[in-house]
């Protein structure tokens, strides 16, 4: 059965380690943090029991995403703890900012209108919809990541653009 996977692999390298450095790139400190997480990821990938899927694009963006997020998350709890040890508080909790609950509920209402509004759209068009805006890929990069032409991506942003504006429209 292993053999069967890395051929699979191997192609999905081929095709998406571009795309993904780019991503990481954008992100990460340096080039090498953008070449591990991109191996972290194919990492993940080689021992995924995943069966065969509709939209590998969207999964394997998502992926990508929750590493960022996973390694955000790690950076600023060891900012935290750096940040209370040398202020010999040792908690972590020292003096931050309180925010105001109203504030946040409002801010998480707002996410959540948009995120219920891209969930709407076809896979496609989500998934270059927010490699286009979130991710800052170029329309040709994506022209050639989905295998169609630039106007037929930018018709996808267009449309997810144009529904996003009429559910906030709607909501307000």
């Amino acid at each position: 059965m292993r053999a069967a996977i890395e051929p699979d692999l191997r192609g999905l390298d081929r095709r998406y380690r571009p795309a993904l450095m780019a991503f990481f790139m954008r992100r990460a400190a340096s080039h090498s943090d953008a070449e591990d997480m991109t191996q972290e990821l194919f990492a993940k990938l080689a021992t995924a029991q995943v069966s065969p899927m509709d939209n590998a694009d969207a999964y394997i963006f998502q992926m990508a995403a929750n590493l960022l997020r996973d390694r955000g998350r790690r950076e600023r709890v060891r900012a935290n703890y750096r940040a209370s040890v040398h202020a010999g508080i040792g908690s972590g909790t020292g003096d931050l900012e309180s925010l105001d609950p109203a504030r946040v509920l409002l801010g998480r209402e707002s996410l959540g209108e948009v995120s219920d509004a891209l969930r709407e759209l076809p896979d496609r068009t989500r998934a270059i919809f927010l490699l286009f805006r979130l991710e800052g890929m170029k329309q040709s990069e994506l022209a050639a990541l989905y295998g169609v032409s630039v106007s037929a991506v930018q018709k996808h942003i267009f449309k997810a653009m144009t529904h996003l504006t009429r559910r906030v429209r709607a909501g307000e």
